[in-house]
């Protein structure tokens, strides 16, 4: 991974991601009944969550100025392809909607690089393009 795209409500983001990791998972139900020997697991809703450690920066129209905002704001619009290229079959856009859970404004130590890592959680479903 070297070109990620990202757009975080309509804001592409993309040139400051240093590492993103999306989850998409099924929570499972333990549906195992008297007479199995063996757990049985049934897929039950769905749930995603999107880490993105960013190159922090507070200029307009950036992370911090697109981030900010959105702590505790209504469902927003978020879209990431793994690479930053049109939309195919071998490079699939996932939309999804999704709410901040946590975003550390300003963190580090001396002689650090300021960066941030932010949890993206969902509020809606995920459209695999």
């Amino acid at each position: 991974m070297t070109n990620s795209y990202l757009t975080v409500n309509a804001v592409d983001l993309s040139d400051h991601v240093r590492q993103v990791t999306f989850n998409f998972e099924a929570e499972l139900q333990d549906e195992t009944a008297m007479g199995n020997t063996t757990r049985v697991n049934k897929p039950g809703l769905l749930n995603w969550t999107l880490d993105v450690e960013f190159n922090h920066d507070f200029a307009a129209a950036k992370v911090d100025a697109t981030i900010f905002p959105l702590v505790g704001a209504a469902a927003f619009a978020l879209a990431l392809r793994a690479v930053n290229a049109a939309i195919s079959a071998t490079n699939p856009e996932f939309q999804m909607n999704g709410v901040i859970e946590s975003y550390p404004v300003i963190a580090g130590s001396v002689g650090d690089l300021l960066t941030t890592t932010v949890r993206f959680r969902s509020a809606g479903a995920v459209t695999r393009d």
